[in-house]
């Protein structure tokens, strides 16, 4: 054998070793999206959601929301550019989620189960991060066939580019922050005097 017969072959095996290795990376990712706690339904709020397979008792960690880290920068970008499209398609979907003040997670991943959870504000649900990574706990136990939801959290200032569709008592008519109901409150009473 040549010696450059001998890096062809040993280029193409570096090159599937790399490959091999994705795909395990990926596999792995693939794993981590999933839980036999929940699958994917039709939701009466959004779409699709998610749903318990069994009953879930308060504080069980039940799935991994997974997805690319990506810096700030990127994270903007790729709202913007998601805001553009749902103007021209109607398709609003933006499964960016806060990791800390450096780092979001993009979750637009198919096998990524955790980013169909639907807003409600009577949640189910909450996210804790846990280093790098976020997981949905339950904060009350969940029955079998429950839709599972957690409070998004969104910002007051854009309230009107949300609207709430949870259907609870306690709905203020947008996803926005518990924290921020107050704040809603008087810019709805404003809004209504003015």
């Amino acid at each position: 054998m040549s010696q450059s017969e001998g890096k062809a072959k040993g280029g193409k095996s570096g090159k599937r070793a790399k490959e091999s290795l994705l795909i395990k990376k990926l596999k792995q990712l693939w794993a981590r999206g999933q839980s036999e706690l929940c699958e994917v339904q039709g939701s009466r709020i959004h779409g699709r959601g998610v749903y318990a397979t069994q009953a879930i008792p308060a504080g069980t960690k039940i799935i991994e929301y997974v997805g690319e880290r990506i810096d700030k920068q990127e994270s903007e970008r790729r709202a913007w550019a998601q805001h553009d499209k749902a103007k021209k398609h109607g398709d609003a979907a933006v499964y960016i989620f806060t990791l800390d003040d450096k780092w979001d997670i993009d979750g637009d991943l198919p096998w990524n189960t955790a980013r169909l959870i639907n807003h409600s504000c009577e949640p189910n649900c909450e996210a804790w991060i846990e280093g790098r990574r976020i997981f949905i706990h339950s904060l009350r136990d969940i029955a079998a066939g429950e839709e599972l939801t957690f409070d998004y959290a969104f910002d007051v200032e854009c309230y009107e580019d949300h609207p709430c569709l949870c259907g609870r008592n306690s709905c203020v008519g947008y996803i926005v922050g518990r924290d921020q109901w107050p704040r809603l409150k008087e810019i709805l009473a404003d809004a209504k005097r003015g």
